[in-house]
């Protein structure tokens, strides 16, 4: 593969998302994982994760999330949070909660951790429980109290989709009972899991709008007490989000095998070997791999990205975007209203989500699991 990107590497990777494991005890089908989950077996060793903390560290790292599938699986989390706290990271715990109770909530608190992010799926036991396909609900509620009780910030994420949006209100008024510090109501990126389940999953204009206005509605009233964070969701938008502030630019991601990537999702950008920590050191990786150089600069670019001039605050959007949408990933991120294929993904969206969602597809939600990962690879 040619090496595209053009300028020497000025960047450090001062984020590193630590992919611990894709095993999982929920199974949301809006997931971002890989389909493929069922083939990441061998995952990167407790001495291989120290080695990529270190060596990060050493590159100027400095924000260090664990996260999964759920991380609580791995029974060296504990080890690895410590060594995380003596380098010096701020590091984070991104979990569903699961699997936890307060005696590891204490133990994470002696070896050093910073900041716990709890998901939820929806804001009533029936529903939450129904996504997640685990009987999780009031389990998340006793973890996120115990996450406050230990004096932890209280951050909670609940991804927003056509099956929950209609419940945004009590959504945030869930989190303030648990009084909750941070919210962000993550509206779903459409990648791995999510984008196969698209036509169940994708709201229409009129819920975004009004899911948008409660969202402003509370940030206001809770400002200076709560921050609510509301994200639109890419399709609806005219101009592309600066996906990863920039390819190879500050977000590092290591996934459970030890692959390296730019972002989560980029795996299924084609014609690309992804290197790997078990063969190459993250230096390496972050400055002379042709991966990590392939997508920066701007000479990858075609137009209209090549003469916007808001190619230096929005990098031509999302490279894995623009190729599940248009076929070609160096093409505009097609959310961009100067995009050729813009109009095309305005239509696709408008005639799937114009239907009533049980006549949008036959097919149920396919579930992210194990068995389902198994079946698609075979199909």
């Amino acid at each position: 593969m040619a090496m595209v990107g053009s300028v020497p590497n000025q960047s450090k990777p001062l984020w590193l998302l630590a992919e611990l494991t894709y095993r999982c005890p929920l199974q949301c089908p809006y997931c971002s994982n890989p389909l493929d989950i069922a083939k990441y077996k061998e995952e990167l060793d407790t001495e291989g994760w120290l080695r990529v903390l270190r060596e990060a560290r050493k590159m100027g790292a400095a924000q260090l999330g664990f996260s999964g599938g759920e991380p609580l699986v791995r029974q060296d989390l504990e080890i690895l949070i410590a060594e995380g706290r003596k380098l010096g990271y701020y590091t984070n715990l991104i979990t569903s909660g699961v699997g936890m109770d307060e005696a590891r909530i204490a133990a994470f608190k002696e070896a050093g951790l910073d900041h716990i992010q709890i998901s939820f799926q929806a804001s009533n036991e029936e529903l939450n429980n129904y996504l997640g396909g685990s009987d999780s609900f009031q389990h998340k509620y006793d973890m996120a109290r115990l996450v406050k009780k230990y004096e932890y910030p209280m951050v909670l994420n609940i991804v927003i989709h056509r099956q929950n949006i209609d419940q945004i209100e009590d959504i945030i008024k869930m989190t303030i009972d648990l009084q909750a510090d941070y919210v962000e109501l993550a509206s779903t990126q459409y990648y791995g899991w999510s984008k196969l389940n698209e036509a169940q999953l994708l709201p229409t204009r009129e819920q975004l709008a009004r899911a948008e206005r409660i969202a402003h509605e509370y940030q206001e009233r809770m400002k200076g007490r709560m921050r609510i964070l509301y994200v639109v969701p890419d399709y609806y938008e005219t101009r592309p989000k600066a996906c990863m502030n920039g390819w190879g630019s500050i977000f590092l991601t290591i996934s459970p095998d030890g692959s390296a990537l730019p972002c989560h999702a980029a795996r299924q950008l084609p014609g690309m070997t992804f290197p790997n920590v078990r063969t190459h050191s993250v230096d390496w990786i972050w400055n002379q791999s042709p991966t990590f150089n392939f997508y920066r600069g701007d000479n990858w670019m075609q137009e209209p990205c090549r003469s916007c001039p808001e190619k230096t605050k929005d990098f031509g959007g999302c490279r894995c975007q623009a190729y599940m949408l248009t076929g070609d990933a160096t093409n505009a991120d097609p959310v961009c209203d100067k995009s050729a294929y813009h109009a095309e993904l305005v239509a696709q969206v408008d005639a799937m989500t114009m239907k009533p969602l049980s006549s949008r597809d036959t097919k149920p939600l396919v579930f992210r699991n194990m068995r389902n990962s198994k079946e698609l690879a075979s199909a």
